[in-house]
């Protein structure tokens, strides 16, 4: 049974998800969209391949927190560096300030609705910003409810669980790539991409 990514937290040993690369890499300097009833999977996963410490931002009204025991097989908690925002604006806030803070190579944001345009172009800018005191440069994942929308985004990514095992992940618009979908499964120690409706054999 798979440990749920929101619950209490707690203290056990860790292991980072390595594998995904190729086709899921994502343009730095850049934001990126996710959506799906598995996007915080997406995003730990993402994380999981990143450089460092990680900056999550969530509503701090949600009522849940991040798991370390459910993200420990995916990265390593240890790097996380949680936000708490305590307005909607301050979501988007915090984002555009870690990135040009380039604290952290990735920057993760739990959005509660679609962001308009003009707040995407600043994150945008933000991150070529932190890119120039950073390294690694910095990257944006916006997590956004549904089945997301945001404009401006660099790539959308619509991602659910999938029987019997595994995640049905599709690129749903990306600026230098078609659409594409895919099966993703992961073997315990790394990620596969196979074509849509692959069982999870590995």
């Amino acid at each position: 049974m798979s440990i749920p990514l929101l619950s209490r937290p707690s203290s056990h040993p860790v292991s980072a998800a390595r594998g995904l690369t190729g086709a899921l890499a994502l343009t730095p300097m850049r934001v990126h969209e996710i959506c799906g009833p598995a996007r915080q999977t997406l995003a730990a996963m993402i994380a999981g391949d990143a450089a460092g410490p990680v900056i999550w931002i969530r509503p701090a009204w949600a009522g849940d927190q991040l798991c370390p025991d459910g993200l420990a097989g995916l990265m390593d908690p240890v790097r996380l560096i949680v936000v708490l925002a305590q307005r909607t604006g301050d979501l988007l806030w915090s984002a555009e300030e870690a990135l040009r803070s380039a604290a952290a190579a990735l920057v993760v944001a739990e959005l509660t609705e679609l962001p308009g345009l003009t707040p995407v172009r600043r994150l945008h800018l933000a991150a070529v910003a932190g890119a120039e005191t950073g390294t690694p440069p910095p990257t944006g994942l916006l997590l956004t409810p549904g089945d997301g929308g945001a404009a401006g985004v660099e790539s959308r990514w619509h991602i659910a669980p999938a029987w019997p095992g595994g995640w049905d992940l599709s690129r749903r618009r990306a600026r230098a790539h078609p659409p594409r979908d895919w099966r993703l499964t992961h073997d315990g120690r790394r990620f596969h991409l196979g074509q849509p409706g692959d069982a999870a054999s590995h």
